[in-house]
């Protein structure tokens, strides 16, 4: 079995910093489900935009990562379930947190409208509350000019 290391969750230590001016800033994050009391930390590059869902007490919900080419590369061995995001059909791949093996991971990818990839990642504890992350995954909603929009220069 591939232990797959979720690099962007770690990534975001080093891109949270100063993450509380960049919180309301979400303006390349797709639009969070509809009563999901989350919300967006983002910090953006000329190589994309880094999302995650916060809940209210900080933790993280799930995150995403669009950017021109994609970030993550699905093995077929690792396929676990079908699903949707935003009306888009995806399958979900199992992924391993390195450091903690009992966490249960899953991580997606799909193409949006303008070309642009959406690398989308959760983690949880259990799989009941995997499960409710996948279901709040389901009903982002990437819009034009918000999460499909296009990086200067590309």
């Amino acid at each position: 079995m591939r232990k797959t290391m979720l690099w962007m969750p770690l990534l975001a230590g080093g891109l949270a910093l100063g993450s509380a001016a960049h919180a309301q800033d979400a303006g390349a994050c797709p639009e969070l489900p509809a009563g999901s009391q989350l919300s967006w930390e983002y910090k953006g590059s000329s190589g994309g935009d880094f999302c995650r869902a916060l809940r209210a007490d900080g933790s993280e919900a799930f995150g995403l990562y669009i950017s021109a080419q994609p970030t993550f590369e699905p093995r077929r061995a690792d396929r676990e379930e079908r699903g949707q995001v935003d009306g888009r059909e995806v399958t979900w791949y199992r992924a391993e947190l390195a450091a903690d093996p009992t966490v249960q991971g899953r991580e997606t990818v799909l193409q949006l409208p303008n070309g642009r990839s959406a690398h989308v990642w959760l983690q949880a504890p259990s799989l009941d509350q995997l499960n409710t992350g996948l279901n709040l995954v389901q009903g982002l909603h990437f819009r034009p000019g918000r999460g499909d929009q296009q990086v200067a220069g590309q």
